[in-house]
């Protein structure tokens, strides 16, 4: 490489770093703004509403026996709202809840912080491409030769995905002030721990099927995640249909927080669907490397810890959609076993990149 090259180079890898850093202070004012998305939709009346529902004390309401609430208007004037019924189907498990309003609670103050954290989150999305592109051309190759650029990229996946569902009118902005936390949270441990100045890799990575198989991998890992996040709010906002249906209380500020939710069974949907829909491109990637391992080192299968942690995360998310495919573990039984499936993914990418030794171990952090 010439003088001038290397410099050249060098400049590209401090314009992607540059590029890394105002994407993460982009992201913290999306982060701000999604607060806010969710402070002024504590305040409508939906929220106002869920929490006198769940507080309200017994007594005679009407010859339903349903409590009545009265909510103050602007102007002065109320209006008596019946308590929302909660219908359990014959189906064991589940029930006929309505999704919430989202985040911004129907307010319109709410609905505008959503979109402003909506486009900070757009625009901190195209700054971090740059810098993934960056990265790319500073080092000539594919930008996922280590942790550093494999979590730039992984982030910047999750971050698109996310906002390909919005732009086809899923209904996913509930996601939106997790998704930033957690993107957040994976620059910063790039950044401050991962971090690994560009330069070029072993000759046994120097293939196509680098390309192909980390790609593959990236984007199961950024869409796993997705999938993970919603079972977790499914977890919390099963609990909370269950605690309301048994004649419970929930507190107030859980209650404003899951009346905005979608339905727990529209999340179960939502995680289940996203899981099912790139299993295949999980195997795909499993038999890949498996190709790649042959090319590069004689041998298809060696148990190495990243084959061996990569087939457990394949087990366990193939025992996931086969608990979803029998009674007997659809719920939270088969929630608990995609966690588990996601949990093997992330022990798999920091676990075992860090703390055992294999023939992965070259890329380094």
């Amino acid at each position: 490489m010439t003088p001038l090259a290397a410099e050249v180079n060098e400049n590209l890898a401090q314009i992607s770093n540059y590029l890394v850093y105002s994407s993460m202070a982009v992201y913290t004012l999306a982060f701000f703004a999604h607060i806010a998305e969710w402070i002024f939709g504590s305040r409508s009346k939906v929220g106002r509403t869920a929490a006198a529902l769940t507080g309200a004390k017994a007594g005679a309401a009407g010859a339903a026996g349903a409590p009545a609430v009265q909510v103050r208007g602007k102007g002065g004037g109320t209006a008596v709202l019946d308590k929302p019924k909660v219908v359990t189907r014959s189906a064991a498990g589940t029930r006929d809840v309505p999704d919430g309003p989202g985040a911004a609670g129907g307010t319109e103050e709410g609905d505008l912080y959503g979109r402003i954290a909506v486009s900070l989150t757009a625009l901190a999305f195209l700054i971090e491409a740059a810098g993934v592109v960056a990265r790319a051309m500073s080092v000539q190759r594919a930008p996922w030769g280590n942790m550093y650029e494999f979590s730039l990229t992984f982030s910047t996946v999750a971050v698109g995905a996310y906002l390909i569902l919005l732009a086809l009118k899923k209904n996913v902005r509930w996601m939106g002030l997790i998704l930033v936390t957690t993107v957040l949270l994976d620059l910063g441990i790039a950044t401050t721990w991962l971090y690994t100045a560009s330069d070029q890799l072993v000759p046994a990575l120097h293939s196509y099927w680098l390309w192909i198989h980390v790609s593959t991998a990236i984007i199961c890992g950024a869409v796993f995640y997705i999938g993970a996040t919603g079972t977790v709010l499914y977890l919390f906002r099963d609990g909370y249909e269950s605690k309301l249906a048994a004649g419970g209380r929930p507190g107030r500020f859980a209650t404003s927080v899951m009346e905005r939710l979608p339905s727990a069974s529209t999340l179960d949907k939502f995680s289940y669907r996203i899981n099912a829909a790139f299993f295949p491109l999980w195997t795909f990637t499993i038999i890949a490397g498996a190709i790649w391992a042959g090319d590069a080192w004689g041998r298809y299968w060696g148990w190495d810890p990243k084959e061996v942690w990569s087939f457990v995360t394949w087990v366990a998310y193939a025992c996931y959609l086969h608990a979803r495919a029998t009674a007997g573990w659809k719920g939270r039984k088969a929630a608990y076993l995609a966690l588990f499936a996601f949990a093997c993914w992330i022990w798999n990418y920091y676990g075992v990149n860090i703390l055992l030794n294999g023939k992965h171990s070259y890329a380094g952090v």
